[in-house]
């Protein structure tokens, strides 16, 4: 059983996180929306069971996730939580539509604010972002910040991002920085670039897809950073691989549901529930500090922590090794 409210360092600082978080896109009416009672529900229900690490973001509902988090966490005694947010985008009306936000028209985010993301990296947009996110959640201080998404904009995140982010660390106005993203390649050499803490990489250290171990997760082990994964299940496909599930977001092809569908099969013959390998397997690596959970309702939440309670026999990852499904250097759990 993993004990996922141990608590791990986060790169040199003296910040600690525990192996179980809250992510919380999918509470800032990520592809399905979500009232807001029923999404500090889910946060409230998650301080109940234990989670003390929140992860939210401006992008996440247009401001909808951090207000929620405001909500739920009100009366909280500050000093028992982790909490970390983004910076890169400020919440504007009349903004642009972004059009990574959005797939054949439709946008990831349903009914949100009208207020919508722009992008800035400057160090005073840096500054106001924090500024803006910390009067949303209720908040003085954060203690991550990420630059958040920055892949079309590594030359403004690597130099004026990366230097307001290092200077609220000089000021002791948070614990540890680093950048969150979806892909890899930029965030790899934001690591290896710039003086970060963690990395939040969602979806791309999973049974599915370890394309991390390429070239993130070797750098952060040279530079001693920590690692957060986000998207364990792949937007959905690890948990039940059929025809309409979703990988990063959209609906997945015929090859990634079969795959997925293999892996399925493996951890069947072994009675253990694909979702639960899911869960359990980026754990493993050394520089994981933590794994967030990303649930929409208190349902969910229950289902997640469960599966972090099966007990899965060493003999499921050899075989999934054995039958190229997961790479035969990754890290599996004991």
């Amino acid at each position: 059983m993993i004990d996922w409210k141990r608590t791990v360092r986060v790169g040199g600082t003296d910040l600690f996180v525990p192996r179980i978080g809250l992510g919380t896109a999918s509470l800032g009416n990520l592809l399905v929306p979500v009232s807001d009672d029923e999404a500090v529900g889910v946060i409230r229900s998650a301080l109940d069971a234990g989670i003390r690490f929140i992860d939210t973001a401006p992008l996440y509902g247009h401001g909808l996730a951090e207000q929620r988090v405001a909500r739920a966490i009100s009366g909280w005694p500050r000093e028992e939580l982790v909490l970390s947010t983004k910076v890169g985008r400020l919440l504007r009306e009349g903004a642009p539509p972004d059009e990574s936000q959005y797939h054949q028209g439709e946008p990831f985010y349903r009914d949100v604010p009208s207020a919508g993301p722009v992008w800035d990296f400057s160090e005073t947009g840096i500054r106001t972002s924090v500024a803006e996110s910390a009067r949303r959640v209720g908040v003085e201080r954060f203690d991550i910040l990420h630059l958040h998404d920055p892949d079309d904009h590594y030359l403004e995140a690597s130099t004026t991002g990366y230097q307001a982010l290092d200077a609220l660390r000089r000021e002791d106005s948070v614990a540890a920085i680093g950048a969150g993203m979806n892909h890899t390649g930029v965030q790899t050499r934001l690591v290896r670039h710039c003086d970060l803490d963690v990395v939040l990489v969602a979806g791309r250290y999973t049974l599915l897809d370890q394309t991390a171990m390429n070239d993130l997760l070797p750098a952060c082990v040279d530079r001693g950073v920590s690692v957060v994964i986000g998207g364990v299940f792949n937007s959905g496909v690890l948990v039940e691989p059929s025809p309409g599930a979703r990988f990063d977001y959209v609906p997945a092809s015929d090859e990634v549901v079969e795959r997925a569908r293999l892996l399925q099969g493996i951890c069947r013959a072994h009675g253990v529930p694909l979702a639960a390998a899911a869960l359990q397997f980026p754990l493993a690596h050394p520089r994981v500090c933590s794994v967030l959970l990303g649930p929409r309702s208190i349902a969910e939440l229950e289902t997640n922590l469960r599966l972090l309670e099966v007990d899965i026999p060493s003999r499921l990852w050899r075989d999934l090794i054995d039958d190229g499904l997961i790479r035969d250097d990754a890290p599996v759990p004991a």
